[in-house]
């Protein structure tokens, strides 16, 4: 099975949100296929992240490191400027942007936990940085074979949401989930050889579950090297017919 449905040969691959947890794992086991030509490791810091510069020494010139904020959108610009210096065509883009309870948000348990601000930072990480870097990369998802997928959650559900709590998390998700499943409608006119997902990894041990995994059933903590194989094997087994697909760490469906 190729990288991406489709896709005859080596890809060219992006992740953003790649200087630790499920991003950098992800960066390490696409460099491990043999069906990366290229990979662009994009973070804040990308260019001073230990862990990237170890790959970057074992891997050449297959990996290039780009500083890129992507809540900034001049930021995406500069960056799909500069990919697209040396790419005429992206197969793969994978964004595992998101917080819950950094830089700004909240992780709330009520109403009256809410506030702007956490809203703010919510959707501007969760959302809209992942649409926009869709909007600033489609030049470069146009001429063929092509894979933009995203990380939500699970409890960005809708149907699915029993407990509560956790407003703008839940909800900055749900909203990607939406601009995802519309941008995969527009993409399938623009090229109908691309697919746009939004994947849910399962409870990964990051520092964005940390805070939260004593409650987490046995045997559902998931590795950040599990989570990117499983994300990996997701994106080569959906292709156009099921863009616009929300889909679990395991491939099951999740409902909206």
């Amino acid at each position: 099975m190729s990288l991406i449905p489709e896709l005859n040969g080596r890809a060219n691959a992006l992740v953003c949100g790649a200087s630790q947890g499920i991003g950098l794992a992800l960066c390490s086991a696409l460099l491990a296929c043999d069906d990366v030509a290229r990979l662009w490791a994009v973070s804040r810091h990308a260019r001073s992240n230990d862990a990237l510069l170890a790959l970057a020494q074992i891997h050449g010139e297959r990996l290039t490191l780009i500083d890129c904020d992507a809540r900034d959108e001049a930021a995406l610009a500069a960056l799909a400027a500069e990919v697209g210096r040396s790419c005429a065509h992206l197969h793969l883009v994978i964004s595992t942007l998101g917080i819950l309870h950094q830089d700004g948000a909240k992780a709330e348990k009520s109403l009256l936990q809410l506030d702007l601000s956490g809203l703010q930072a919510s959707f501007a990480s969760n959302a809209f940085a992942p649409i926009l870097l869709l909007k600033h990369l489609l030049p470069l998802l146009r001429k063929g074979p092509t894979t933009f997928a995203a990380l939500s959650a699970r409890v960005g559900s809708i149907g699915d949401n029993r407990l509560g709590g956790w407003y703008s998390y839940r909800a900055s998700k749900a909203a990607l989930n939406q601009l995802l499943h519309t941008a995969s409608i527009e993409l399938k006119r623009l090229n109908p050889a691309a697919t746009v997902l939004a994947l849910h990894p399962g409870t990964t041990d990051t520092a964005l579950s940390r805070p939260f995994q004593d409650n987490v059933p046995a045997g559902k903590l998931f590795e950040p090297a599990f989570a990117a194989q499983c994300l990996i094997g997701l994106v080569g087994r959906f292709g156009p017919m099921d863009s616009g697909g929300f889909r679990a760490w395991d491939g099951q469906a999740i409902e909206w």
